[in-house]
């Protein structure tokens, strides 16, 4: 069982990099079942358009008539909308409509909070219920730094920015760091950056190994551990509709998601730093 307090707000934990291919779905699903496992009410939330992780659990996006498109643009709850699946998660999910999201919301007074207001609503109306409201709700973030990320961060207590140990992938994450400062100067001042989760690790090579040390110093980040392992396991999950914890349980891609998911428990449970006035930008 949750060792979390019957009524306390959910962690609200916002996955992004604007670079795709760092395994940020991947590490959504996984850490989401990994958290179950734990016994934790876990929802996910897909941000993403072409709705990777809704349909990498099992769910068909072209057969859903709503989603998080109609709660985010619509005013549609999203108790209407969550979807249980077999991995012991919760989702909201996403389809190709959310595409038009951005352009919906630009105009709109309010917009970096929607995704703060729909979670806000949804714990309100979980209160009274039996189960209660969620331990954890996981934003799966779309690979960019416009309007959706901006109210994924707005919503979130924290930012996890997966990252893939090559060095190329190490561009951009400088102007994620950017755009985590300005949503905590105008939009979440408690925003904090849980750290970086280093993905598709090749312990075999010292380019993987060179990078993982540098990481740290690069960003002065958190390294959050351990680093996921490169693997063929990952690709043949969302074919299943289910996480590797499902389709693979004792591989070392899922072994390491546990980990990670119980170091992220622990995480939560750390009091607030206060946060710095800006962070760091990569060392040129």
């Amino acid at each position: 069982m949750s060792t979390k307090s019957r009524g306390a707000a959910p962690v609200t934990l916002a996955v992004a990099n604007q670079k795709g291919g760092v395994a940020k779905t991947t590490s959504v699903a996984s850490i989401g079942a990994a958290l179950a496992e734990l016994g934790h009410r876990v929802l996910l939330v897909d941000l993403d358009p072409q709705a990777c992780l809704t349909f990498s659990l099992g769910i068909d996006p072209e057969d859903l008539e709503i989603s998080v498109h109609h709660v985010l643009t619509k005013g549609i709850d999203a108790a209407e909308v969550i979807i249980e699946t077999e991995d012991g998660v919760d989702v909201l999910p996403a389809t190709i409509e959310l595409a038009r999201a951005e352009a919906d919301l630009l105009t709109r007074t309010g917009r970096e909070h929607v995704i703060k207001g729909a979670l806000e609503q949804l714990a309100e109306d979980l209160g009274d219920t039996e189960e209660g409201p969620y331990d954890w709700v996981l934003l799966d973030c779309p690979p960019s730094l416009g309007v959706l990320t901006v109210a994924a961060l707005t919503a979130a207590d924290g930012v996890l920015v997966p990252l893939q140990c090559e060095t190329l992938s190490h561009r951009g994450v400088g102007q994620l760091l950017d755009t985590v400062h300005d949503v905590r100067r105008f939009t979440n001042r408690g925003l904090e950056v849980w750290g970086v989760l280093p993905t598709l690790y090749d312990g075999r090579t010292n380019h993987a190994r060179t990078v993982l040390e540098t990481i740290s110093e690069t960003y002065d980040l958190e390294v959050v551990e351990p680093p996921i392992p490169k693997t063929i396991k990952f690709a043949e999950a969302p074919a299943a509709g289910r996480s590797i914890l499902a389709t693979s349980r004792s591989s070392k891609g899922a072994t390491a998601y546990r980990e990670v998911a119980q170091n992220l428990v622990e995480r939560a449970s750390r009091p607030k730093k206060k946060v710095a006035k800006k962070p760091a930008r990569a060392r040129r």
